[in-house]
């Protein structure tokens, strides 16, 4: 059988053979770069919610809000199910912050409790999917043009849904959400190795199920 990725670990961190590399903390002139300022910002939000604040965690709530729910639509691929796993994470999120030590970043934890959320899910269920579309229809193509641009992003959506959990997980974070390897590897507890050869795999697998299905549709 195969292993899902462990549940959230009080510290927030992962075993990785990998050593991140760190952005610059300051500018030539040693001033906080944008991107150091943006993390001590998100800190200190993060401190404050350790300390009971529900006002700052709901600023966590807004700034990843979307960012959780378009994960876990892309495993569940129903609107309901995806905001109500949406709320089950930002829940577990707000019961398990005073344990997050901040070892690695507060959206790597997040995402991890949003993968382990996803798959416990789909264990537990397997839903009719709903597809919605992704997009607003382009009113300068025709209506062949898009029911095939629909039927395309269906037969990937459906695709998607067919590959094994690991190989679904690191596509879905890379591909979707545009994360590094490293940051994947975080999150699902693997090495940059693995994920860059799980990517590999899922989009061949992909490209199969793909051709597959557009060879037997009329």
């Amino acid at each position: 059988m195969e292993r899902h990725p462990e549940e959230v670990r009080e510290d927030g961190m992962v075993a990785s053979a990998e050593t991140p590399t760190l952005a610059p903390v300051l500018t030539a002139d040693g001033v906080p770069t944008e991107a150091a300022a943006a993390r001590e910002a998100e800190r200190q939000v993060v401190a404050a919610c350790q300390g009971g604040d529900r006002e700052a965690f709901d600023q966590l709530v807004v700034r990843y809000q979307r960012d959780i729910y378009r994960l876990c639509y892309r495993y569940v691929n129903n609107h309901e199910d995806a905001n109500d796993i949406t709320q089950e994470v930002f829940l577990r999120a707000w019961r398990a912050i005073g344990r997050f030590k901040g070892r690695s970043a507060f959206s790597t934890w997040l995402y991890r409790i949003g993968v382990n959320a996803c798959l416990n899910f789909r264990a537990a269920r397997k839903p009719p999917a709903q597809e919605l579309p992704e997009t607003l229809a382009d009113p300068r193509m025709g209506a062949a043009q898009r029911v095939e641009k629909a039927q395309k992003a269906q037969l990937v959506r459906e695709a998607v849904a067919r590959l094994p959990e690991k190989q679904r997980a690191t596509l879905i974070l890379k591909m979707y959400h545009e994360l590094t390897h490293q940051e994947v590897a975080q999150i699902l507890g693997s090495t940059v190795g693995t994920v860059k050869a799980n990517l590999f795999h899922a989009l061949g697998n992909l490209r199969k199920l793909v051709a597959a299905e557009e060879g037997v549709r009329p």
